[in-house]
């Protein structure tokens, strides 16, 4: 996936169609994890469609949940998600970051040689 440190640097336009590409896939899995959340939101925790994309885009953000979750279904969910996304987005930022740190890393170890 990566050039190896006894390759070249890649060119500039074929490292910005891997940047873009790691954007994209950092993108769908928060999609993803969005999707998770306001689903369990609003099958256990029993809250309208809107409401339920708002806990979880709050919760996804790191802001916190905003409607109280009244049912112990609801609880256990809000407390898993919460521990999910925490990772998430700690996953998520790495594959933003990964052809980057890449490049600069590269890059580096070429000019020592």
């Amino acid at each position: 996936m990566f050039e190896h440190r006894t390759e070249p640097l890649l060119p500039r336009h074929r490292f910005l169609w891997r940047a873009i590409g790691f954007l994209t896939l950092s993108t769908l899995v928060i999609g993803v994890a969005l999707g998770i959340g306001v689903c369990g939101y609003h099958h256990f925790g029993g809250l309208p469609w809107i409401d339920a994309l708002v806990n979880a885009s709050m919760i996804l953000g790191g802001m916190g949940p905003v409607d109280p979750i009244t049912s112990p279904a609801g609880k256990l969910f809000a407390s898993a998600y919460a521990l999910f996304c925490g990772l998430l987005v700690i996953g998520a930022a790495s594959l933003a970051v990964a052809p980057f740190i890449h490049r600069i890393m590269h890059r580096l170890h070429l000019e020592d040689e």
